[in-house]
């Protein structure tokens, strides 16, 4: 049975979005002062220690939840130490794109999401694995995963470098032959992005499969052609939760898939970049995450 305990651990990632500022950490602790809630803070060294510190925390069964402050990446780490545990986790948006916070309607201002946090109640949320790697939000393959391998690259974060990136390159990018295997149907197409959704958007507003839920334990493939560049109402279209009723968008609903290409192509898991690959094995994880979500959000 687990403990009755009063005490926070916060997960920071210094490096996410356009920089740290100190005033977060003393916003965290004023808040939780005001809770009568204990906290402890915690600062990632690298790659991979906020799953380390998260693992740790979960086994040590000392916290209420962990919280993950900063971006899509940040809370991939922390959920893969959180992952079939009974701790759950909640999380401070604070990176570029802000994906998966966005679509929990998280609020993006620190003080009203630390203030939301304190309020939450916890879900049961699905994730996934592609190619044994834990993804929570949306991973793609193709355009995506090319700018996303340009962008980590970057020093500097945030919706304009990546938007210069993909201005930049978008010419340039092919589309490519997919096929697509799941446990009901195979397809053959041309794309542009495969995009492997377990929520709405990327980050930004920016919706690749605006029916998708976290707790449908489905996946929702949006395959995606390569679009005129002067068709500007895409461009609407994607930003307003309307890219499936576009005739450059085809998105198929399953919980397993397997993806193959004829030759390697750059791939993105919630946003980090993963290199190229030619072959996907992509399996749906049901309700194997207890996230915290706003008490508004109505249909996580």
């Amino acid at each position: 049975m687990k403990n009755e305990v009063n005490k926070v651990l916060f997960i920071v990632n210094k490096y996410s979005g356009t920089g740290y500022q100190p005033s977060v950490e003393g916003k965290i602790i004023e808040a939780c002062e005001q809770q009568d809630i204990e906290c402890s803070i915690e600062f990632t060294q690298g790659r991979g220690h906020a799953t380390e510190l998260a693992s740790q925390a979960a086994a040590a069964n000392q916290f209420k939840y962990i919280v993950a402050v900063g971006g899509d990446g940040t809370v991939n780490e922390v959920a893969q130490g959180l992952l079939r545990t009974s701790t759950a986790m909640g999380i401070l948006p604070k990176g570029s794109g802000n994906g998966l916070a966005r679509h929990l309607r998280v609020p993006m201002n620190l003080s009203a999401s630390l203030k939301s946090l304190f309020s939450s109640q916890p879900i049961d949320m699905d994730t996934f694995l592609l190619n044994g790697k834990l993804s929570l939000n949306v991973s793609g393959i193709g355009f995506d995963g090319h700018i996303a391998n340009l962008f980590g690259k970057e020093k500097k974060r945030g919706l304009q470098g990546y938007a210069k990136h993909a201005l930049n390159e978008f010419i340039q990018f092919k589309e490519f032959e997919v096929e697509i295997n799941t446990t009901k149907q195979h397809l053959s197409r041309k794309a542009f992005v495969v995009a492997i959704a377990n929520s709405s958007q990327y980050g930004n507003n920016a919706r690749i499969a605006p029916a998708a839920s976290v707790c449908d334990q489905l996946l929702h493939i949006s395959i995606l052609k390569k679009v005129p560049a002067y068709r500007l109402d895409f461009v609407y279209a994607f930003f307003a939760g309307k890219i499936h009723r576009t005739a450059y968008c085809e998105i198929v609903e399953t919980d397993k898939l397997t993806i193959r290409l004829k030759s390697p192509v750059a791939y993105h898991i919630d946003g980090e970049p993963c290199g190229t690959n030619d072959q996907f094995n992509i399996e749906l994880l049901p309700r194997t995450l207890k996230m915290l979500v706003p008490r508004h959000t109505l249909t996580p």
